[in-house]
């Protein structure tokens, strides 16, 4: 089957009668094929046909979904549990909703925040530990670290070099918050130099975890990570897939050794703020 290429546009008139053609969308790749809905809690089964619509290569990102309305007579239900199925996929970060005249619930590229903002909900409701986090990150991202220095581009490496650059000026400005984050990024980029579009959002998943946990208890103020940056990226450059290996695990376990530190200070203070407070 040949696949539609062809674009949605829409013609209006002015006040003055001049046309206008409104932007254009990508219509999808073919005829969506709905089915009604006949059992189940009926928001479920809207959401469950659209993501089968999905992964039958019906829609792709960028696409737009029927109109409310049509679904509504496709799926022979009310208006109200088609909004509630788009509301339910928006949450799965599948749609994104956009109002005004050229609106409507789009077909929206991966996003790794929706796995990192569910899999922080569990960091913070205990379900997580912190030493499960970092044994997750020690197998995926000495996986990731091996296969990038075996495939970074220079170009890679280049944005590599320049993100620890960078962490290094925010260190000496005593820019510890905005440094962090240029460190989580760090992870992200050596993600990206796999060139596997698998393991990057799962890294990247991983690492929006990881800010969650930072912005809870605060950045490092040691240079302890920058050290490691310098002599991983000296790896990276020489292609020694071992010793980066090596030097991405020895971080990442004397990291949750840090972070276990700061985590039962923050914590030993938060208990001594309450208990000043019930003092008469």
């Amino acid at each position: 089957m040949v696949a539609r290429t062809a674009r949605k546009t829409q013609t209006t008139r002015t006040k003055t009668g001049e046309k206008t053609t409104l932007a254009s969308t990508p219509a999808p790749a073919a005829d969506p094929t709905f089915q009604r809905v006949r059992s189940r809690r009926i928001f479920e089964e809207i959401a469950e046909q659209i993501r089968a619509q999905l992964s039958a290569g019906v829609f792709k990102p960028g696409d737009k979904l029927p109109p409310e309305r049509t679904l509504a007579d496709q799926f022979k239900v009310g208006r109200n549990a088609v909004r509630e199925a788009l509301r339910t996929l928006e949450i799965a970060g599948i749609v994104i909703l956009k109002k005004g005249a050229k609106g409507g619930a789009f077909i929206r590229e991966g996003d790794p925040n929706v796995v990192a903002n569910t899999m922080g909900d569990l960091l913070r409701l205990g379900s997580i530990s912190l030493a499960q986090l970092t044994e997750a990150r020690l197998w995926i991202q000495s996986i990731s670290t091996r296969v990038a220095v075996e495939r970074a581009t220079e170009e890679d490496i280049a944005k590599l070099d320049a993100n620890v650059q960078e962490a290094e000026r925010l260190f000496h400005a005593g820019e510890f918050e905005r440094k962090a984050h240029v460190n989580i990024e760090f992870h992200i980029l050596l993600a990206q130099a796999t060139h596997n579009p698998v393991l990057i959002p799962i890294v990247a998943s991983l690492m929006e975890t990881m800010r969650h946990f930072v912005n809870r208890i605060g950045p490092e103020r040691q240079e302890a990570t920058l050290q490691s940056r310098r002599r991983l990226l000296k790896y990276i450059k020489e292609r020694d897939s071992d010793r980066a290996v090596a030097e991405m695990e020895s971080h990442l376990l004397r990291l949750e050794d840090r972070y276990r530190e700061i985590g039962r200070s923050w914590a030993g203070g938060q208990a001594n703020r309450r208990g000043t407070k019930k003092q008469p």
